[in-house]
C-alpha cells in the first residue's frame, strides 16, 4: 500500500466529519465582527469548547502566513499550529481541521510534525487538510516561483504522505554517503488522513487518488451540483467504488427572525434557521457530506448563532 493510499485508510474522525449519505456541520475559526482584525483569543477558545459541548463535529483553522493591503482578509490569524495545539487543549470530542496549511510555502517534514505533533495532543482527533496558496506576491516573499506551484504541491504531497502514514517514512530532500536513516518522534498508531482543500493546481483525477475527499468554496446550487457531479466522475474513474467525501465552506449570516428567506451573500447566505435547514438539506441531496461555517455575526453574536444552530439545526443532520 501506497503512502497515499494508507493516508485514505478508515479513521474514525474522518468517518465522524466525511460519512456517506450523510451531512455533518463544522465552524471555521477565528470567529469576528465586522471588519474586526484583532482577535481575542480567549473568546476563541471559548466558542471552540461550546461548538464541541454542543455537538458540533469539526473546528477548521485557516493558514494565512502574511497579511497586505491588497488581501481582503484582515483578521490576523494566529499560526495555525500553535492554534491547532490549544484547541487540541481546550477541547474533547470534535475533529480539529487545517483548512488549509500552505503546502506549497512550508517544507513539508515541518507539515508532518506539526501533524503528528496535533494528533498526538488531540488523541487523534486532526484531519491535515492542505492547500496551495494564490498569491504570486506571497510565494516571491518566500522564495518560490508561483508557476512552480503544481509541481510543488504534489512533491510535497508525496513527502508529507510518506511521514504520516503507518509506519511513518521520511524522504530527505538530500541523502549525502553517510546520512543517518532519520524518523518523526512520536511514533503513531495510525494514519493521518489527508485531504485537498482547493485544487492546489491538481486534477480533480489526482485528487480523487490521492485525498479522502474535496474541500471547496460555496457556490450558487447550480455550479455547485456541477462541480459534485464532475467530482463523482472523476472518483469513478480515479477510484471506482470508493467513498471520496465532498465537502464546503459557507459563509453564514444568521438573523433573528427564524422565518427571514435566503438572500445570497458573498461565498454564503443571509438567511434564517428554517431556510438553513432547507439549504444544507439541498446540499446534502447534491452530495455535500460535511459544510464548515464561517459565521458573519454583524447582526447578532456569535455564540447566540452557535446555540441557535445546535438548537435546531444539528438535530436534522448529526443523528
Amino acid at each position: 500500500m501506497t503512502a497515499s493510499e494508507n493516508t485514505l485508510a478508515s479513521s474514525s474522525i474522518a468517518n465522524a466529519v466525511f460519512a456517506q449519505d450523510k451531512l455533518s456541520i463544522g465552524i471555521t475559526l477565528p470567529i469576528t465582527r465586522g471588519n474586526e482584525s484583532i482577535v481575542d483569543f480567549n473568546e476563541q477558545m471559548a466558542i471552540a469548547r461550546l461548538a464541541d459541548q454542543l455537538g458540533f463535529r469539526a473546528l477548521w483553522v485557516r493558514d494565512v502566513p502574511l497579511n497586505s493591503i491588497d488581501y481582503p482578509d484582515p483578521v490576523g490569524h494566529l499560526d495555525p499550529w500553535v492554534m491547532l495545539g490549544a484547541l487540541a487543549s481546550n477541547t474533547e470530542r470534535i475533529a480539529l481541521i487545517s483548512g488549509a496549511i500552505v503546502l506549497t510555502l512550508r517544507h513539508p517534514l515541518h507539515v508532518a510534525k506539526g501533524a503528528i505533533s496535533v494528533s498526538e495532543l488531540s488523541q487523534g482527533r486532526f484531519i491535515l487538510g492542505v492547500g496551495s496558496g494564490d498569491r504570486p506576491p506571497e510565494y516571491a516573499a518566500f522564495g518560490r516561483d508561483p508557476d512552480e506551484r503544481r509541481d510543488l504541491y504534489r512533491q510535497h504531497w508525496a513527502t508529507l504522505a510518506a511521514a504520516v502514514t503507518v509506519p511513518s517514512r521520511v524522504i530527505p530532500d538530500h541523502a549525502p554517503e553517510g546520512a543517518p536513516e532519520f524518523y518523526l518522534l512520536p511514533r503513531q498508531n495510525a494514519s493521518i488522513p489527508m485531504l485537498a482543500v482547493g485544487s492546489g493546481g491538481q486534477s480533480v483525477d489526482w485528487i480523487a487518488r490521492h485525498s479522502l475527499g474535496w474541500m471547496t468554496y460555496h457556490r450558487e446550487p447550480q455550479a455547485q451540483r456541477g462541480r459534485y457531479s464532475m467530482w463523482r466522475a472523476a472518483v469513478d474513474r480515479a477510484a471506482s467504488g470508493a467513498f471520496r467525501a465532498f465537502g464546503v465552506a459557507m459563509r453564514l449570516d444568521l438573523g433573528n427572525d427564524a422565518n427571514e428567506p435566503a438572500t445570497d451573500i458573498s461565498l454564503g447566505y443571509r438567511t434564517g434557521r428554517r431556510a438553513l435547514v432547507a439549504l444544507l438539506h439541498e446540499m446534502r441531496e447534491s452530495g455535500t457530506h460535511h459544510v464548515t461555517l464561517n459565521i458573519a455575526s454583524e447582526r447578532r453574536p456569535a455564540r447566540g448563532i452557535i446555540e441557535e444552530v445546535a438548537a435546531y439545526v444539528l438535530p436534522e443532520f448529526h443523528r
